[in-house]
Parts: C-alpha cells; structure tokens; sequence
C-alpha cells in the first residue's frame, strides 16, 4: 500500500513544477501543511523530505522550507584549478572568507610537507549563488608564505578564492586528486545538503620551483551542479622519436 506522505511529496511536487509555489518562495509551515493534509507533523517532514532529497525544496534551519531556484552548473577547470569565467563572474555570486592561524596535525602536516605542529594559514572560502552555497574552499598556506596583513584582512584573497584559484603567486606545478563522495557533516552544514548527498572532492596541492608546497586546497561541490573538465597532452612514444 502506497504511504500517505509519498502522495502529499507528489501533491506538493505538482504545486511546485505547476508554478503554484515560485522558485525561493516559503511554503507554509510544517503545522500549516499539516493540518491541510490532515496529517501528523511526522508524516510531513517525510514528504517534504523526499522533495529535499529530488533538490526541489531546501530547507534552511530557523527559517522553512523554500522553492529552490534552478541552480546553474558550475563548471571547474582542472590542470590550474579554477572556475571557468563565466562561472565565476555570475552577478549573483559572492564569497565569503574567514582566515586562521593553527598547527598542522597529522593529515595536514602530511599535505603540506611540513612537521607536526607547524604553524599554517587556514582560508575558509564559501562561494554562493543568491543565498545558495555552491563551493566550499579550505585553502592552506605555511604561514611564512603568507603575505603581512592577509590575516587581518582576508578580502584581499577575494576575487581568487571566488574563482577557486590558487590564493598565492602561480605555482610551478599542481597536482589534483579528484573523487566522489559523501559529504562531511561539516561540508553538508555549509552548503546546506543532505549527509547522504554526493560531493565533487578536489585536493590541490601545488608546488614552487624547488619542489616545497606552497598551498593545499581541499574544494568541495554539490555533485548535482557541478562539471568538471580536465586537458591532458597527448603521450608521445619515445620509440617514435627516436625513429
């Protein structure tokens, strides 16, 4: 026998796709849609859950349950690490940026190439679309590569942390793991999805010159609005060189 709030999740759905509810509009309460149903608040929140889990609503702690608007792709560019620039200079995009001194521990230190306990630079970058997050950036630095006054004034890293782009002059070399996955609790928190969503997984390491890492970039995208493209150079045979 069909559940009760899988009819109220197609009901709902229908005011949704039909234009009765408008992209970002709040539907009403929980209780409200409760007693317009004639359920319990329980079967509800089941509902309005399976319309969570399709991206059709999101809710937003204090605030209800909302129309989600139509998110554009974002599209990430490997090799370099950045959005591509239409991505990046959507009008409706913004950023924000909390920076913090700490000690690497072990998963750090190992990133970064650097003892136990060394002091480093955090950058916490959440990129939104409207009110929408889209991106979530732990960017870090060895903190005798970070330039005087960055700590106190993070902003100045704006227009690379909106682009995703390496926070720091250009490297000489990057290398980029890149896998599917859950996301943390933390991950799931700032860009407001479920624990059993999938994120796009990038970490960045990049390097100078001499081989010493620069910067560690762990990105993280909601998997359902994000593309990612990346350019290799064709492998070219010795044997054919030589011949």
């Amino acid at each position: 026998m069909r559940s009760r709030h899988h009819d109220i999740a197609d009901d709902l759905r229908q005011q949704v796709t039909d234009g009765s509810f408008l992209p970002s509009e709040r539907l009403p309460s929980e209780t409200a849609l409760a007693d317009r149903y004639k359920v319990s608040t329980v079967t509800l929140r089941k509902a309005l859950a399976v319309l969570q889990r399709e991206g059709l609503v999101e809710k937003i702690h204090g605030k209800g349950n909302f129309v989600r608007r139509p998110h554009r792709k974002i599209v990430y560019v490997g090799g370099w690490g950045t959005l591509d620039p239409w991505t990046a200079a959507e009008p409706d995009s913004r950023v924000t940026i909390r920076s913090t001194a700490l000690q690497a521990q072990a998963h750090l230190a190992t990133l970064l190439k650097v003892p136990t306990g060394s002091l480093v630079v955090e950058f916490t970058c959440l990129s939104r679309e409207g009110e929408s997050p889209r991106g979530l950036a732990r960017v870090y630095m060895p903190h005798d590569l970070v330039p005087p006054g960055a700590l106190d004034n993070a902003s100045t890293y704006k227009e690379a942390a909106t682009r995703a782009a390496f926070l720091g002059p250009p490297p000489a070399a990057a290398q980029e793991t890149v896998s599917a996955r859950h996301p943390t609790q933390d991950e799931a928190s700032a860009l407001r999805i479920g624990i059993t969503s999938v994120v796009l997984s990038v970490i960045r390491i990049a390097t100078n010159s001499t081989g010493r890492v620069v910067e560690a970039a762990l990105l993280a995208f909601p998997g359902d609005r994000v593309d990612a493209y990346f350019t290799t150079d064709p492998v070219i045979d010795e044997r054919q060189n030589k011949g």
